[in-house]
């Protein structure tokens, strides 16, 4: 991790090892083709052995309470970004433009704010970002991460179209 100064603005730079992101993918089940730039890490993965979707589903369908009282990620669909993190995701499409259910995009930014922290007050470090990568794609195959609001980010679980008017 180092600190850039430019004028007034500090910047983190996180040093993330592309070999150990796609290593992590890989140990969550994910099968990932990374693309680096100087500024982020852009990764796609995919859950190819995975019958149902992944589990991103829309926070304010009432039939996801479940799945809402479990989550810790949480992705504003506006934007794209994973709320407190240095993430954001989009979804993929097939050829005639559906979602493709186990598949993401995931967006990884390598400068921060130095005021950047997460919950809790916690610094982020390159440890603390690969555990928290790890919890992120393993719950997105086990307890969920909500979208809140937006057209940007579609769910792929639960009811991903919204409910008909009623005659």
């Amino acid at each position: 991790m180092q600190v850039l100064q430019a004028g007034r603005h500090k910047l983190i730079l996180l040093e993330i090892d592309p070999a150990t992101v796609s290593v992590v993918a890989q140990q969550a089940g994910f099968e990932a083709r990374l693309k680096e730039s100087p500024r982020s890490i852009l990764l796609d993965i995919t859950a190819e052995h995975r019958a149902a979707p992944l589990l991103l589903f829309d926070a304010a369908d009432p039939a996801n309470l479940g799945w809402f009282s479990r989550c810790q990620f949480y992705v504003d669909g506006r934007t794209g970004g994973v709320m407190q993190t240095p993430m954001s995701v989009a979804n993929k499409r097939d050829r005639s433009g559906r979602n493709v259910g186990n598949s993401l995009r995931l967006r990884i930014s390598k400068e921060l704010p130095a005021s950047f922290r997460l919950p809790g007050k916690q610094p982020l470090t390159e440890q603390v970002f690969y555990a928290m990568l790890n919890n992120f794609l393993n719950a997105l195959t086990r307890t969920g991460v909500a979208v809140c609001g937006g057209p940007v980010v579609q769910p792929l679980a639960g009811r991903t179209e919204a409910p008909g008017t009623r005659n």
